[in-house]
């Protein structure tokens, strides 16, 4: 087996557990759930050896390093991230109707990174600004980090479809109580903002070692600092303001966008130091 191939599996095993997840919640079979988790666990350990094979093969190909290094490696660890996160999660609180906000999300990032034209699953060699062990801790944290962000985002969907009325006929009624969605999509953000943090400032040593300089104000530095400083106003509302519901649901989601173009946006629309791969 090579890395494509494991890969390839675990993307459709992902959306397989969606599918489960998702088939549970509408048809109100919760016995659809327990089978969707472990296709999920299988989907995550194929997930895992597809990268492990990847770093074989780059070291096979000569170039030897570890695969975070472009658009499509950061967007199989992204999935790879959230999976691991999610099953943490449902293993705590055993509310596995939650999975249906959260395996679309997995499948979505590893789908797009194996199907999406724009993006190379070729190994290539690396730029020299890319050959150090500060990379690898850069990419790792930011992206653990994005995991939280990414699941504190499904949790803050569940506050706008859940009805007040717990005894309402819709079937959005037997999602989990207002209180652990609050404390769930609390716990992400901290798990994400201190990832993030640890994320920015192994970037900046990073920078530092390839560029001469800690900070240049490049346009995905600039919005790595945004996205942490809407995070930092959903901590200290929060924490000190005492927000909760809708309006701190409102921040999260932001801060999700905010995420969505560091990655994406800046990538594709934007030039500076971070637009390879």
């Amino acid at each position: 087996m090579n890395s494509s191939l494991a890969l390839s599996l675990a993307t459709f095993i992902y959306g397989l557990a969606s599918v489960f997840y998702i088939g549970s919640f509408a048809f109100k079979k919760q016995i659809l759930a327990k089978p969707g988790f472990i296709v999920l666990i299988i989907g995550f350990l194929s997930n895992t050896a597809g990268i492990i094979l990847r770093w074989i093969e780059s070291h096979q190909l000569g170039y030897g390093y570890a695969p975070f290094s472009n658009m499509y490696e950061s967007l199989v660890f992204f999935s790879w991230a959230i999976a691991i996160l999610y099953i943490f999660v449902e293993l705590k609180y055993k509310e596995n109707i939650i999975g249906m906000f959260a395996t679309p999300l997995i499948f979505l990032a590893i789908a797009y990174a194996s199907l999406s034209p724009d993006i190379s699953s070729k190994i290539s060699p690396l730029i020299p600004a890319l050959k150090s062990n500060w990379l690898i801790a850069h990419v790792i944290t930011c992206f653990l980090g994005y995991a939280g962000f990414a699941l504190a985002f499904g949790f803050s969907i569940i506050y706008f479809i859940k009805p007040k009325n717990p005894d309402a006929a819709s079937i959005f009624a037997k999602l989990p109580s207002w209180d652990l969605i609050d404390e769930l999509t609390y716990q992400m953000v901290v798990f994400g903002f201190l990832f993030l943090t640890i994320g920015i400032i192994t970037g900046a040593v990073w920078a530092n070692s390839a560029w001469g300089t800690y900070w240049s104000w490049d346009p995905k530095e600039t919005w790595s600092l945004i996205t942490w400083f809407v995070y930092a106003i959903f901590l200290h509302l929060r924490m000190m303001r005492g927000w909760h519901g809708k309006n701190l649901a409102w921040v999260s989601i932001i801060g999700f966008m905010a995420v969505m173009f560091t990655y994406f946006g800046v990538n594709f629309l934007l030039s500076g130091l971070h637009s390879y791969g």
